[in-house]
């Protein structure tokens, strides 16, 4: 969510004068009679979380213009003093709450649409998070409210139409962030940043199905899971709070490929 200045030199006040004021966003740069377009830089974050089965993104509506009122990722522009992992960490610690070392955290993309912001030329990097077990979400200072909201009422079509409301071009940041996931699932062991240290083979059958929107043969993927070299490794303990006869815990392995990959057909 690209928030009003967030520090930027310069933003703030070509935001402030703005298409209705007739500027047309461009600043005198440094070279003789050299001219430059005034760029704000934001970080935005697709936050995903598996809850009660279902894959949700963490969501602040607006309590400023633009999009007063409407849903946005979390987000803000870049501060001159930092790199663009660090604004992304300090977002994803503010509206979370959460230390940013705990979590899974990478790059998707860059959008940098001329009119994708009303109040001038912004371009956003998104970032993609993962979290285990959420705490409620924390509003910044520029939201009126934070909530966790299902991604498939988000990026279903109605009629043909996506009429989801989201803020800018959020909801393509969204799509964009939601298919990395879903993608990095079957070569990678991602699905596992969304579990707790430990986990049972059935909780992370879980996190597949919530993310490829898909049930799973729970015999199949238990075998596939054991058998890939490095996927995951027992814990050593056991739990019952799957309900039922224990389980076995496990924990993420070592390795960073899946070799053979898992696939969404299952």
């Amino acid at each position: 969510m690209e928030r009003d200045d967030g520090g930027v030199p310069g933003l703030a006040a070509s935001a402030a004068r703005g298409p209705e004021a007739g500027t047309d966003f461009v600043a005198r740069g440094p070279g003789a009679g050299a001219d430059f377009v005034a760029v704000g830089l934001a970080a935005d974050l697709v936050i995903l979380t598996v809850r009660d089965g279902r894959l949700q993104v963490l969501l602040i509506r607006r309590g400023i213009e633009p999009y007063l009122g409407r849903w946005a990722l979390p987000g803000g522009f870049v501060r001159p003093d930092e790199d663009l992992e660090a604004s992304a960490r300090r977002e994803l610690a503010e509206e979370t709450g959460l230390s940013s070392e705990r979590l899974h955290l990478e790059q998707v993309a860059t959008y940098g649409a001329p009119d994708r912001d009303p109040r001038g030329r912004v371009v956003s990097v998104a970032y993609l998070a993962l979290v285990p077990d959420p705490p409620a979400p924390v509003a910044g200072s520029d939201a009126s409210s934070a909530e966790w909201v299902d991604v498939a009422d988000l990026l279903q079509d109605r009629a043909g139409t996506a009429d989801d409301g989201l803020a800018f071009d959020h909801r393509r940041i969204l799509g964009d962030g939601v298919e990395r996931a879903r993608a990095k699932l079957e070569y990678s062991p991602l699905a596992t940043a969304f579990c707790p240290a430990e986990f049972t083979i059935s909780e992370l059958r879980g996190i597949y199905e919530a993310v490829w929107g898909t049930p799973l043969d729970p015999r199949n993927f238990h075998r596939k899971v054991t058998k890939t070299p490095g996927f995951v490794e027992p814990s050593g303990a056991t739990t019952t709070r799957d309900g039922g006869r224990p389980a076995q815990l496990f924990h993420r392995g070592t390795a960073h490929t899946l070799h053979p990959p898992m696939t969404r057909a299952g």
